[in-house]
């Protein structure tokens, strides 16, 4: 076995770390739209795929990067209103039935993006082409900055979620639907609002995502894998489990790719979601 350089290890921990919030913010809007709705979104990894698209046509459009951090999610948040009013709706509370739907919506989702962006892997320039010093390594500063963009995102989730009317019914739904029914909370309206929400977050990591990674028809299959992986062990519905859970299998990864291949580490990371369901079938938090 090679022997493990210390400073390399915490170099790549620190950078799974880092990703992790990221990829956080797509699992987290997975696990309230299964959460709320009782949908398996098998096209939100799309979704995260065109943040990332229209995040280079932004680019190229106004010259400017940043402003796809507001326009993209606004966009998604849109079309994915009627895509819950007249396509899913009918499914909610249906996981297998939802499943093949949004496979359905995936296919499509690909397809319209290959017709139009193509099929060659592009590469969006850094826009803040900043080094940073991490444990004596040259480290790029914008993949620091999105995570500090994420996290910001995330507390601004939790303060809607918790602190204002609206993210308490959300909340509720979650609970317990039947009985937010009951007290006369507008489901249709909420699992409405919840799905573009959720859409909203996956584009959001999209946006992020572009500058560091190759953008390109198929990039959100490996992460709709990871997102579900995440969203099962942290808990079904469970945000606090998902956010911690993202933390966790990013860091992991980051820091076995110091022994393992990129493919032996996503079988490590199965290997564990397996053993942690072995001890705990409905994931580490769900209640």
């Amino acid at each position: 076995m090679p022997s493990i350089d210390v400073s390399t290890l915490l170099f790549l921990l620190s950078d799974g770390l880092l990703w992790g919030f990221t990829i956080a913010l797509v699992a987290l809007g997975l696990s309230l739209i299964f959460g709320v709705m009782g949908i398996v979104n098998m096209a939100h990894g799309d979704i995260y795929m065109v943040g990332a698209v229209l995040a280079l046509y932004v680019l190229e459009w106004t010259g400017n990067f940043w402003l796809s951090i507001i326009i993209v999610p606004v966009v998604i948040g849109l079309l994915c209103v009627p895509t819950e009013r007249f396509v899913l709706r009918p499914f909610e509370g249906r996981p297998a039935v939802t499943m093949i739907a949004t496979v359905g919506i995936a296919y499509i989702i690909q397809q319209v993006v290959l017709a139009t962006f193509g099929g060659m892997h592009e590469k969006m320039p850094n826009p803040w082409p900043v080094v940073i010093n991490l444990f004596d390594v040259g480290y790029s500063g914008y993949r620091v900055l999105i995570a500090v963009i994420s996290v910001v995102i995330i507390i601004g989730l939790w303060f809607f979620l918790y602190k204002t009317s609206y993210g308490i019914l959300i909340r509720a739904s979650i609970q317990d639907k039947e009985m937010a029914n009951a007290m006369g909370i507008n489901s249709n309206k909420i699992a409405m609002a919840t799905f573009a929400l959720g859409g909203a977050l996956a584009a959001i990591g999209g946006v992020l995502a572009a500058p560091v990674t190759q953008v390109f028809y198929l990039m959100g299959a490996d992460v709709i894998l990871l997102c579900f992986i995440i969203v099962i062990v942290g808990g079904l519905g469970s945000l606090k489990g998902t956010l911690i859970a993202a933390l966790m299998f990013c860091t992991l990864q980051g820091g076995m790719s110091i022994i393992l291949t990129p493919v032996e580490a996503k079988v490590a990371i199965f290997v564990i979601m397996i053993l942690v369901l072995l001890f705990r079938p409905r994931g580490m938090f769900a209640k």
